[in-house]
């Protein structure tokens, strides 16, 4: 099938991996987008798009108004200097504030993502009753591109930036590297909720009248 030079470029900016290869990935997955990523982990193709080595940066932290929703994020740059610049602690700020704002943000990117986590997303798209009188092919198309959106809302980087809807968290964590020179990562959050985990006792409303009866 023909691969078009833009879902090319997308695999090589997602992966890192040459443009060769991505194209044959894509070839070999019949323009699967997250099969030809699945396809260049198995052949280790898979390589960060800067590797300049990130030892610095900040824990951010927000609280969301209220006190119910908390984030921590850990954002890395390559020198203490950066991490003290008003542009870098901004974009820590940033980061941690779209975080607390969008509960399906679960990982970073969409390279982070487990494999049985995809495998479960497509079995529930494949069992969705809309899907069940469309032609395999289409039906393929639809659950590719459900499936590649689904991933793309658990990516923070694929999330459009909360102060600016018209780029991605990618593009501006881009722009703040284009700005200050240096390597800026990502590297772990963790979204609070309050409550989260905990168990709710339930009242028995049946129980409760039997025992006044029995009383």
């Amino acid at each position: 099938m023909a691969i078009s030079a833009q879902v090319v470029k997308e695999l090589r900016d997602k992966t890192g991996a040459g443009m060769m290869n991505c194209k044959q990935a894509l070839q070999e997955t019949n323009g699967d987008f997250t099969k030809a990523i699945a396809w260049l982990r198995q052949k280790s193709l898979v390589t960060p798009t800067n590797t300049r080595i990130t030892t610095e940066g900040l824990i951010g932290s927000y609280i969301h108004t209220g006190g119910k929703v908390g984030v921590l994020l850990e954002v890395n740059c390559e020198t203490d200097f950066v991490s003290r610049s008003e542009e870098f602690q901004t974009l820590v700020r940033d980061l941690a504030m779209q975080i607390a704002a969008y509960a399906n943000i679960e990982y970073v990117k969409v390279l982070d993502i487990p494999a049985e986590i995809i495998a479960q997303e497509q079995e529930i798209e494949i069992g969705r009753d809309d899907l069940a009188k469309k032609p395999d092919n289409i039906k393929e198309k639809i659950i590719q591109g459900r499936i590649e959106k689904r991933l793309k809302d658990m990516s923070l980087l694929d999330q459009p930036f909360i102060r600016d809807q018209s780029i991605t968290v990618e593009q501006r964590i881009k722009q703040a590297i284009s700005k200050l020179g240096e390597n800026i990562q990502v590297r772990r959050f963790h979204r609070f909720v309050l409550g989260e985990g905990i168990e709710k006792p339930e009242s028995n409303f049946a129980q409760e009248v039997a025992a006044q009866i029995g009383s």
